[in-house]
């Protein structure tokens, strides 16, 4: 039986480039945009991280150049990085009618496609790089109407950090407390490992 791989913090950047191969006459006055799923450690779909990328026009060259940089952390102890590979990141192409009132865009989106992405695929990958155009599927109830074999450019980098080291940097910054305030006892009040099945997520979104 193989030991299991385990690691204490996962981080991951996904950065979503171009479009391309999209509608053959596009309608007027109409958005682009993307959504991702980030999956929380179980295959309920509610339960993930919901990305969007910004709108564009569709008259427009469709290029977003950006990122998204998340970093995951087991709350009940290491994580198994073979249970982290058997979920997938889910990307979803749509399309939102542009209506201006007041300003603001409004009015529901219509999916045109969807494509979706093993991270034991990423973690596979050489260095734990993924880039790589992915294509974009029709899914049940909707059709790719217009679209000839969609495509987007994806690039997803993963790092993790294996538990010992997390280990050594949290005695580190106990050292420095105990230096900086004189204290005996540490003051290291990080966050506790509570629950294994939810990854805490901080999100930060970066436009290049």
């Amino acid at each position: 039986m193989d030991t299991p791989k385990l690691f204490s913090s996962f981080t991951f950047e996904l950065k979503i480039v171009q479009a391309k191969t999209l509608l053959s006459k596009p309608p007027t006055r109409t958005n682009l945009f993307v959504r991702c799923y980030l999956p929380l450690g179980n295959s309920n779909k509610k339960s993930n991280i919901v990305l969007n990328t910004r709108e564009i026009a569709t008259r427009n060259d469709i290029v977003w150049n950006e990122s998204f940089s998340l970093e995951c952390y087991g709350t009940e102890g290491p994580m198994d990085i073979a249970k982290l590979g058997q979920q997938s990141l889910v990307l979803e192409l749509r399309m939102r009618k542009r209506v201006q009132i007041f300003g603001a865009t409004l009015g529901g989106s219509k999916i045109l496609g969807m494509a979706e992405i093993p991270l034991k695929e990423v973690l596979e990958s050489p260095n734990m790089v993924f880039d790589k155009w992915v294509t974009l599927v029709a899914t049940r109830g909707h059709a790719l109407g217009g679209v000839k074999q969609a495509e987007l450019k994806v690039e997803i980098s993963a790092r993790v950090l294996k538990e010992e080291t997390q280990e050594k940097r949290r005695l580190v910054r106990m050292r420095k407390k105990r230096e900086e305030c004189g204290c005996k006892d540490g003051h290291d009040h990080g966050c506790s490992y509570d629950d294994y099945d939810v990854f805490a997520l901080a999100a930060a979104l970066e436009a290049f």
